[in-house]
């Protein structure tokens, strides 16, 4: 089913490889074959919660040996989108996890409390389960004053095996509705990290396949950053869906065991 031009993927991994945390398919199997037919692969997540060792750990523990630096999380494409713009040392106030804090650390950025939140000179927000008023209220004083905005990314929610809970997005519609300012982000649907994915691998949009289950995020953001791209119906989007999308996604697979058979 993959095109023989195709030499690399992009692979999401909630709805692709996993959902709710129980693995879709055997995985062992599947990325055997992926790896018997030489293709490179990287994992690409706007779940920026987790470093990338952790799902690096995650995927050993449903057996699939990859390297950390296989994992390209929106934490990291935001840390790396800042390091192209500011110096080490440049103070950031961020509201996110310990995946935004550890990319953000390892880039040199000085990370402030919120007390110190108005020496800032850029502004991160991602998913934060310890976010408050006062932290809100910090960001949204900062973007006032004119300090740049920078966001991991816009998903609205983020999946639990309850259910979906408020993500990144969520929080952000806060910050923007009380100041009429919108972030510059980082992950899917906007290219920036996919383009960074190919940087990694070393590939070329044209023979790099996006592969997702999302087709407002994963789907969009291949086509945004001019990559083909593979729709799979094992995470939250129907056949229908993916039929009516425009443009067309180039493959819609069952699932990643389907699309490397």
């Amino acid at each position: 089913m993959i095109p023989t031009n195709i030499k690399a993927l992009i692979l999401d991994m909630d709805g692709v490889v996993w959902k709710a945390d129980a693995p879709i398919g055997n995985l062992p199997e599947t990325f055997a074959r992926i790896r018997e037919r030489g293709l490179k692969f990287v994992f690409a997540t706007n779940n920026g919660t987790k470093t990338p060792e952790d799902y690096r750990q995650k995927l050993s523990s449903l057996g699939v040996e990859v390297e950390a630096s296989q994992v390209v999380t929106s934490a990291l494409a935001v840390a790396h989108m800042l390091a192209h713009k500011y110096p080490k040392g440049t103070k950031v106030f961020m509201i996110g996890g310990p995946g935004v804090r550890e990319a953000l650390e390892e880039k040199g950025f000085e990370l402030l409390s919120t007390e110190n939140a108005p020496e800032a000179q850029a502004l991160v927000v991602g998913i934060d389960r310890t976010i408050n008023f006062d932290k809100v209220a910090e960001a949204t004083l900062l973007v006032r004053a004119g300090v740049p905005f920078y966001a991991t990314n816009t998903d609205r929610t983020f999946p639990t095996p309850r259910g979906e809970i408020p993500g990144a997005g969520s929080w952000l519609s806060v910050i923007t509705t009380a100041t009429g300012v919108e972030p510059i982000v980082a992950g899917k649907p906007l290219p920036f990290m996919m383009e960074l994915s190919l940087e990694i691998l070393g590939t070329t949009k044209e023979d790099t396949l996006i592969v997702g289950d999302r087709l407002e995020t994963d789907i969009a953001s291949g086509q945004a950053v001019g990559c083909p791209t593979a729709a799979m119906l094992s995470g939250v989007s129907t056949r229908e869906e993916a039929e009516a999308w425009s443009p067309a996604p180039d493959i819609i697979a069952e699932s990643l065991a389907e699309l490397v058979k």
